[in-house]
């Protein structure tokens, strides 16, 4: 965060507020990725006990959410922060938001395994799963390293990576629709998993609006909405 003069202020309080806010970000980060994680692992295994427990540690991630936001707050009406310092706050108040979405879809995973799965999750659609759960885990754990990083290039990698996730979900759900033509009576099981599938693409959707965070953090320019390509990345940034 050196590069943003985040730690440039008179009052080293002020220095302290600033970098206890970007600390629990990344604590409530860790604490969702173990959401995420154990969910991913609960549905391809099938385990109702560990998924159970991922729908119970949900108010963990709610309760961090709740806290740095009023830490926001008091930092907005005690210090009127401007420019860099501004930015900063506005980013994490997006990205705490965002995170506290990616734990309500962990959730969402969870209550989907514990409905009845039985005789539906076959092997190549547990594979599929659980490849696509490597590839949400794997962008998140890129995302809250960019904005320990507050590294520009790694955020908008992380943001282009989207797309493979979504690939993935486009496969799942030909497959599902594949079985249950095959055996109607499965449509109710299948609807579960294709709910479960869903929950995890939208976990990579708000993986890239945090990644758009980290930019504007760094450069003051919104890349939401537009291409993530290369050259018009570049061109963007010379316009700053």
């Amino acid at each position: 965060m050196d590069n943003l003069n985040l730690d440039q202020h008179i009052s080293q309080q002020y220095n302290d507020e600033l970098e206890d806010v970007r600390n629990k970000v990344l604590l409530m980060g860790g604490v969702v990725e173990e959401q995420l994680s154990r969910a991913v692992q609960a549905l391809v295994t099938g385990d109702t006990e560990l998924a159970a427990k991922v729908e119970a540690n949900d108010y963990q991630v709610n309760a961090l959410e709740v806290e740095i936001d009023e830490e926001c707050t008091r930092i907005v009406a005690r210090r009127q922060p401007a420019a860099s310092d501004l930015r900063l706050v506005l980013a994490v108040i997006k990205t705490i938001t965002d995170l506290e979405r990616i734990g309500d879809e962990a959730k969402r995973v969870a209550r989907m395994v514990q409905e009845e799965l039985n005789g539906t999750m076959t092997s190549d659609i547990r594979n599929e799963l659980e490849h696509m759960g490597s590839l949400v885990r794997e962008m998140l754990r890129m995302v809250l390293d960019s904005f320990a990083r507050t590294d520009v290039k790694s955020a908008v990698k992380t943001a282009r990576f989207d797309s493979k996730v979504d690939v993935k979900y486009v496969s799942i759900t030909r497959l599902l629709m594949t079985y249950m033509a095959q055996d109607p009576k499965s449509i109710p099981q299948i609807l579960n998993i294709l709910w479960a599938a869903r929950a995890m693409e939208r976990m990579g959707d708000r993986c890239e609006n945090i990644a758009e965070y980290i930019f504007y953090l760094v450069h003051g320019r919104s890349i939401r909405h537009i291409s993530k390509d290369k050259k018009t990345i570049k061109k963007i940034t010379k316009q700053k």
